[in-house]
């Protein structure tokens, strides 16, 4: 049985940045993934500039910016009346090293990171893997696993858990996921229409009780994401046909549209009892899920990323204890449970439950004057900074 210094479970963008990060400091290192190829699933599609520093420090930033497209135009679209609220990311000019946001759909950028990834000798990526079991003892874990042709096990001294919110590796560890669950489920469609012509920011947030939307696009070639809110007692296997009556009254023209794919979920603030168990690390989804609103569940998930792998290296080659995983393991949750799901459940209840007049009165008013107020959009757009830990480590020199 081969013997790795680390396992990841889970070729999303966390996974394999994990990966790459970890082989890039010279570290032997195995990635995992159940299924046959990287998804494509609509799923995550939005980079806030915030994350761009440590996508860059990976060496795939200008590889994602050639896949992607960069943009820095925002806008809130209250349904009923018609009134458009813009901002703009531009505001962060001279303040950050990337003033924009990056949009592409994550299986993109999880296959350019991986495309590097196999670059390097100490990787090996193996699909078509599901994990059935997780032990540890002092010494290392041992992952049993089925494959295509059968039963196979791999042995390594830590193990990065990065397998989604339904995570097999957080439950083989019996960590509990605390929190709650909405009642709606959100359908997350990728359609081709031309909403710019119709005056569309290429980020909305539509604002209303029963036709609150996410409409943003995801591509150069047309795509655009929107995602809506269905009822809970809405049977899943009637959804996709119930998608024409829902762009009925979410397109802002009769123009023909082209629906590419569509995913309904459920909608989740939750996070794992502990983000470390002994040998086993969790990260992105794995270790907490939140509502998509505001694009905090990816950003929180890299912002995992950046500080573990650099955590994980020094832990693995000496230089430091393992009680910075310890700290890794309360940085992140305290972030996540004080910062980022507070406020994604704010931007859900925005979008979707101001019904009351006055309430959604006043909601505005505080957005037409932040839209009105440069030093306060800054301050807002500053906030996903919020969402990353510092280095607990020195930052170990890749071979």
């Amino acid at each position: 049985m081969q013997h790795n210094d680390v396992l990841v479970i889970g070729a999303g963008p966390v996974g394999v940045l994990n990966a790459l990060g970890l082989a890039q400091a010279g570290l032997s290192v195995t990635l995992l993934e159940a299924e046959p190829a990287i998804g494509n699933a609509p799923r995550a599609m939005v980079y806030h500039w915030s994350v761009l520093e440590g996508i860059e420090r990976l060496g795939i930033l200008d590889a994602a910016k050639r896949v992607g497209f960069t943009k820095q135009d925002y806008s809130y679209f209250v349904y009923a009346t018609g009134e458009r609220i813009d901002m703009s990311v531009g505001v962060l000019e001279g303040l950050a090293p990337h003033p924009y946001n990056l949009h592409m759909g994550q299986h993109k950028l999880a296959g350019i990171a991986l495309d590097e990834l196999r670059r390097f000798d100490n990787a090996t990526v193996r699909f078509d893997t599901r994990v059935t079991g997780v032990a540890q003892d002092d010494d290392g874990v041992t992952v049993t696993v089925e494959t295509a042709d059968g039963t196979d096990q791999y042995r390594a001294s830590y193990l990065i858990g990065a397998d989604g919110a339904g995570s097999a590796v957080r439950k083989s560890q019996g960590l509990t996921f605390e929190g709650m669950t909405w009642p709606e489920v959100f359908v997350a469609t990728n359609v081709r229409y031309d909403f710019e012509k119709h005056g569309y920011a290429r980020s909305t947030l539509q604002i209303d009780p029963t036709y609150g939307a996410i409409i943003s696009k995801i591509d150069t070639t047309g795509l655009w994401r929107v995602t809506y809110a269905e009822h809970p007692d809405t049977p899943e296997e009637r959804m996709g046909a119930r998608i024409p009556q829902w762009f009925e009254k979410l397109m802002p023209g009769d123009e023909e549209y082209e629906l590419d794919a569509y995913r309904p979920y459920r909608m989740h603030q939750r996070c794992a009892s502990t983000m470390r168990a002994g040998r086993v690390l969790l990260a992105g989804d794995a270790a907490h899920a939140t509502n998509p609103i505001g694009g905090l569940g990816l950003t929180s998930g890299l912002f995992d990323t950046f500080v573990l792998y650099d955590a994980l290296t020094a832990v693995i080659k000496g230089t430091a204890d393992d009680s910075v995983l310890d700290r890794y393991s309360e940085e992140r949750r305290r972030t996540f449970l004080e910062v980022a799901s507070p406020r994604a459940s704010a931007n859900k209840r925005l979008l979707y439950h101001t019904s009351d007049p006055e309430q959604l009165e006043a909601e505005l008013s505080k957005l037409r004057a932040l839209a009105a107020d440069e030093e306060g959009q800054r301050k807002n757009f500053l906030f996903t900074k919020q969402l990353e830990t510092p280095p607990l480590v020195q930052p170990v020199s890749a071979v």
